[in-house]
């Protein structure tokens, strides 16, 4: 990677009910891990979750709004990373709490959460989005008596091809497989449409390894991660092996939420709320098989998200209940973290996302 390139940190959070002014646009340094502040978007109301055009020229967020929720598109300034206000569509359902952008830059998939619904909507040339080319409602329940009386998608996340996607409905513990049709911005059932995980898991969000071959989920309710094996042919999902992602003898109330893959492929991280740690596993190269390494704190608590930046060197948590982003080095050796002394205040941030441009 370049060494001059800038690294920009976009920070949704949540306004309702707080300061928050809309998204946090802030600038890495590569030398020490320290993000400095650049600039704020105005941005509707709850632009939690974002996502990133693969051209770096565009960001998506979601407005989670109760009842029908929005999209809203914005176009990045190369030079400063300044987010610009291009528009709005509807999400197609109820309080949207993912978004992501397939690998070609055409369209934006969502999920919402509150009636258990995926959307797709169309990229226009200009970066600002079309009205949906695509909504499936899900149906389903599972056996938690009040986070599971119905269908919640908390995320749809695309395979490394961007031929399959996958929605984790942490409503019914399913994970729903589609194929996307990447012309006509459809979404197809997959070979294996569905697939069962454990009772009371609640399914939250998905990570595929580099290498296309692996997947893993994890879990809010169950705090568990699921390892699986994946057909990149059929987008097919062999569960492998389950993990818990709390201390052996841990028992207060936790609540597991982001997880991401290194990208190198050689270590999976996964935050826990209520423990507020990553939990830190090392991937066995020829077979994906996890071991775990251990618990980092994450010095706030409730991170719900949290990102590795595109050098590979340093992490960041993101506390929506202490309003702060904390930065971590990562050992490349090991996978463990390491606090650099470096936070920053961002009141109540639900997602971070980072850019080299």
């Amino acid at each position: 990677m370049d060494k001059q390139a800038a690294i920009f940190a976009y920070i949704g959070t949540q306004t309702d009910g707080s300061i928050s002014e809309g998204i946090y646009v802030y600038r890495m340094n590569p030398l020490n891990g320290e993000l400095e502040y650049s600039s704020t978007a105005a941005a509707g109301i709850n632009p939690t979750y974002l996502a990133i055009h693969p051209s770096k020229r565009y960001l998506y967020a979601a407005n989670t709004i109760e009842g029908e929720g929005l999209i809203s598109a914005f176009s990045i300034d190369p030079l400063t990373g300044r987010l610009t206000f291009m528009n709005s569509q509807p999400s197609g359902g109820s309080k949207p709490v993912h978004v992501l952008v397939d690998g070609k830059g055409k369209f934006v998939l969502a999920g919402n959460f509150g009636d258990g619904s995926v959307s797709v909507l169309p990229i226009q040339a200009d970066g600002s989005l079309g009205a949906m080319t695509d909504f499936i409602r899900h149906s389903g329940s599972s056996v938690h008596p009040t986070r599971q009386q119905g269908p919640r998608v908390h995320s749809v996340t695309l395979d490394p091809a961007g031929r399959y996607a996958v929605a984790a409905e942490y409503g019914a513990d399913e994970l729903r497989v589609y194929r996307l049709d990447a012309e006509r911005g459809k979404l197809l059932p997959a070979a294996v449409p569905s697939i069962s995980v454990a009772a009371g898991s609640g399914p939250r969000h998905a990570a595929f390894h580099p290498n296309g071959r692996w997947a893993y989920v994890i879990n809010e309710l169950g705090n568990t991660l699921m390892s699986y094996d994946y057909d990149p042919t059929q987008g097919i999902l062999h569960l492998r092996e389950t993990h818990a992602t709390l201390p052996e003898g841990y028992a207060d109330p936790s609540f597991c939420a982001d997880v991401h893959v290194h990208p190198d492929g050689s270590y999976v991280y996964g935050s826990n709320r209520g423990h507020n740690s990553i939990v830190i596993y090392a991937v066995e190269p020829e077979t994906g098989r996890l071991q775990l390494v251990g618990h980092e704190p994450t010095l706030g608590r409730a991170p719900r998200s949290f990102i590795i930046d595109p050098t590979g060197q340093y992490l960041y948590a993101a506390h929506q209940d202490t309003d702060n982003v904390v930065a971590f080095s990562l050992d490349r050796q090991t996978g463990k973290l390491r606090p650099v002394g470096h936070s920053i205040k961002v009141p109540m941030p639900v997602c971070i996302k980072m850019i080299s441009i």
